[in-house]
């Protein structure tokens, strides 16, 4: 599918880099990269924004195995506990089946298990992020992304 445009991120001047600096300052608050990374794969599944993965044994050694499997992470061994629970917060926020208590207490309780209220809050906002630059790319249709 061809793009709408060329992605607003770049479009819109100034916009690109208050994005990049919040994802920098979620990634400074302790949450294990990997967690966002599974967390950034499952919520875009979610929303159709596809990524590619990278070919060749290399590169293929670099890419954790892991992101192949997160779509069923609910009965995939491989997780721990702490990464399913931020999964769980992560599908509850964006499918929010139910607006008014998106991540029921339920959610929120067993990750505040696992996360502080910061790492928590940086949860939330990369959820939330990870929500925005899916909808600003579905809906003007770019094409997949390269699994850094």
């Amino acid at each position: 599918m061809t793009p709408r445009m060329d992605n607003p991120s770049l479009v819109v001047p100034g916009a690109l880099q208050p994005l990049l600096d919040l994802t920098e300052v979620i990634g400074k608050v302790g949450v294990p990269q990997t967690t966002l990374d599974l967390i950034r794969l499952r919520v875009s599944q979610i929303n159709g924004r596809g990524y590619t993965f990278p070919d060749g044994p290399d590169r293929t050694a670099k890419t954790d195995p892991r992101l192949r499997r997160v779509a069923g992470w609910r009965t995939e061994s491989c997780f721990d506990e702490a990464e399913r629970h931020a999964l769980e917060m992560a599908e509850a926020v964006t499918l929010m089946t139910d607006p008014q208590d998106m991540a029921s207490d339920e959610v929120w309780e067993k990750s505040a298990q696992y996360y502080t209220d910061e790492q928590l809050g940086a949860l939330v906002m990369h959820i939330g992020l990870v929500n925005l630059w899916n909808r600003v790319n579905v809906a003007t249709r770019q094409d997949d992304a390269a699994w850094r």
